[in-house]
C-alpha cells in the first residue's frame, strides 16, 4: 500500500510496558487488509487547534485479523511518542495509514536462512518476523543478534527467552554496549566482526539478512556483513533517526 492510501481510525484495546521508556500498543483496525512482517504504518495525531503530526512505526505483530501491535519508544522532546506512551488510553481512537513497505519484509515462502540484527528499538519489525515464522509453522532457520545498552533496555526479553527455547531453529544472541548481566562471558562493547561472525550465518549459506536500528549501527553491521562475504543484495536495511519509528 502506498502513502496515498486512505487513513483508518483505529482504537487502542490494550497497552503494556516493554521497558521503562517503551510501550506496546494493541490496536483494533476496522477492515485491516493484513500485513507482511517488516512493514510499518503511519500514525497521525490531530490537536484541538487542527495541528497535525505524523510518525511511522514498525508493526511488531504477525498478521492476526484486525489487530496490530506497535511498540513505541519515547523520544525526548518528541511530538507523538510521549502522547502515545503517557496519554493514549484504552478505548481512545487514533488515525493510521498502511501497511507501508514491500522491500524490508520476510515472506514465509522464502526458504533461505534468515539473519536478524537489531539495535535497540530496531528489534520491532524483526520481532514481527520471528512471530510470523512461528505462526506460519515455518522451519526456516533464524538467527537473531540483538544489541542493547543494558539488559533493562531489551524489548520482548521474556518472549524471546521462551521462543529461543520453544521455537525450533531460532537462535537468539545479545550484545550489550554499556552494562552486561551478572555472569556474562564478555565485557560491554559495540557490535563488531567477531559478534556477527560467531552468531550469524556463513556467507556461503546465502542467508537473507535484515538489519534495523540507528543509522550508525546499521551502516556498521551492513559493512561487516559485506566484508564477511555476504552478497549486498541480500542485506536489507532499515534505519531510523531521532524521531523515527
Amino acid at each position: 500500500m502506498n502513502r496515498g492510501a486512505s487513513w483508518r481510525v483505529a482504537q487502542l484495546v490494550e497497552s503494556r510496558e516493554e521497558t521503562g521508556t517503551a510501550r506496546t500498543l494493541v490496536l483494533e483496525v476496522p477492515d485491516w487488509p493484513g500485513h507482511t512482517p517488516g512493514q510499518h504504518v503511519d500514525v497521525r495525531l490531530t490537536a484541538a487547534d487542527g495541528y497535525r503530526a505524523e510518525r511511522s512505526y514498525s508493526i511488531a505483530s504477525a498478521a492476526s485479523g484486525n489487530r496490530i501491535e506497535l511498540t513505541v519508544q519515547r523520544v525526548h522532546d518528541g511530538e507523538v511518542s510521549p502522547y502515545l506512551i503517557d496519554v493514549f488510553s484504552v478505548g481512545d481512537p487514533v488515525e493510521i495509514r498502511g501497511p507501508v513497505g514491500g522491500w524490508f519484509v520476510w515472506r514465509a515462502a522464502d526458504p533461505a536462512p534468515v539473519l536478524l540484527v537489531a539495535g535497540g528499538s530496531g528489534i520491532v519489525p524483526l520481532m514481527a518476523m520471528v512471530r510470523a515464522r512461528r505462526a506460519a509453522g515455518s522451519r526456516v532457520p533464524f538467527r537473531l543478534i540483538y544489541s542493547v545498552r543494558t539488559p533493562r533496555d531489551a524489548y520482548f526479553a521474556d518472549e524471546l527467552r521462551q521462543r529461543s527455547r520453544d521455537d525450533g531453529g531460532l537462535d537468539v544472541s545479545y550484545v550489550y554496549t554499556r552494562e552486561v548481566p551478572d555472569g556474562w562471558s564478555s565485557d560491554a562493547h559495540r557490535i563488531g566482526v567477531a559478534d556477527v561472525n560467531s552468531h550469524g550465518w556463513p556467507a556461503e549459506l546465502e542467508p537473507t539478512c535484515f538489519v534495523c536500528g540507528p543509522t550508525g549501527f546499521v551502516e556498521t553491521v551492513a559493512d561487516i556483513l559485506v566484508a564477511l562475504g555476504h552478497d549486498s543484495r541480500r542485506v536489507k536495511t532499515e534505519r531510523f533517526g531521532p524521531t523515527g519509528g
